[in-house]
């Protein structure tokens, strides 16, 4: 990282309210701190699986130790769920790490990126931090950019905020559109795991960061991958941290990959959910399609504003996502997908 383009993001808060970067460099996040809010702001699952608990605990002998540096067994149950090799599996402390490792390991100063929006605020940070430019191009739009030139290219599968899966037939083709460009293409599947779309984890030029934090409830573990082939993977190995997951997330993990079970009733809950709550939902917002487990919602009415919305639903004891934040939504909002009786309150709340 870049010393100069760390002090340059502080000293220019990225590119203004676009960016939505503050004057410490970093951007904003879904999840509420106050313990009496429902928090519909992060997309997390409600539910954890069965002996989740008993797992972590379990794991805290081994945590009075430094963990063994290669995570086998952590790696053997992420490789087993992504289809890969586990050898190509590079353990994080969550996705958000192994996104930086894919930059850090790619993007050199003055490179330029393909940047998707509106999407996840930390790609463009991260590109800035080591120097490069990211190139913004409309999430819809970026499978049929031109790689050519551009360092890196960065997919959101699904799209974060607006819910979107990408077509897999049209990833395919611009991921063979990179490798024949040279531009490494970075794919972040923190949400695939809630559809049953295929992962390009083990493909050859492709960097996928993965995180257990949605699918399993369990941001607070930090959980999470990176999965590279062939010179990529070799970046990835030389430049990530030794005990770069503590041992308790990869008892946790390790455990997690195996109750598929928790994930099809999980995958099948939030689809059911999803569809009910996009059909109240319409009644008062444009909705988003979504394959994620959340909704983006348009405020289009002139007579109701976002922050009259945010601050009604607060007085109700839920907290929403401000998608404004997210660059190129200027009235916007976004609403987790939980359990049925919590998405009831919230359908009440905003009086759908």
């Amino acid at each position: 990282m870049d010393p100069d383009s760390v002090e340059g993001l502080r000293a220019s808060g990225g590119n203004g309210a676009e960016d939505a970067i503050g004057p410490d460099g970093r951007v904003p996040h879904g999840s509420s701190d106050d313990p009496d809010l429902l928090d519909f702001s992060a997309n997390t699952n409600p539910r954890v699986p069965p002996d989740a608990a008993k797992t972590y605990r379990e794991a805290f002998e081994a945590a009075r130790s430094y963990p063994a540096d290669d995570y086998p067994e952590f790696r053997a149950a992420a490789a087993s769920f992504v289809d890969c090799e586990p050898e190509q599996v590079i353990p994080t402390a969550g996705g958000l790490e192994a996104i930086r490792l894919a930059i850090q390991t790619t993007v050199r100063t003055d490179d330029s990126v393909l940047v998707p929006y509106p999407s996840f605020g930390e790609y463009a940070r991260e590109v800035r931090l080591q120097g490069g430019t990211p190139e913004f191009v409309p999430h819809d739009d970026l499978l049929t950019a031109d790689p050519d030139g551009h360092a890196l290219a960065i997919v959101c599968n699904p799209n974060n905020p607006t819910g979107e899966a990408a077509d897999p037939s049209a990833l395919r083709a611009f991921a063979d559109d990179c490798l024949s460009a040279g531009t490494t293409l970075l794919v972040d599947e923190a949400f695939l795991g809630f559809t049953d779309e295929q992962s390009l984890a083990g493909r050859e030029g492709i960097i996928v960061a993965r995180s257990l934090t949605k699918l399993f409830g369990l941001p607070g573990v930090r959980m999470g991958y990176a999965v590279g082939a062939g010179a990529a993977r070799d970046r990835l190995a030389t430049a990530r941290r030794a005990w770069s997951m503590s041992a308790p997330a990869a008892a946790v993990g390790t455990h997690c990959y195996g109750q598929r079970e928790f994930v099809a009733e999980t995958k099948a809950r939030v689809a059911d959910e999803r569809a009910r709550m996009r059909d109240r939902l319409a009644a008062r917002f444009d909705v988003f399609p979504s394959d994620a487990p959340f909704l983006l919602l348009s405020v289009s009415d002139a007579d109701e504003s976002v922050d009259d919305i945010l601050a009604s639903a607060r007085e109700a004891g839920i907290a929403l996502r401000d998608a404004r934040t997210f660059r190129g939504l200027d009235s916007h909002i976004r609403v987790a997908v939980r359990a049925p009786e919590e998405n009831d309150r919230l359908l009440d709340a905003l009086d759908v």
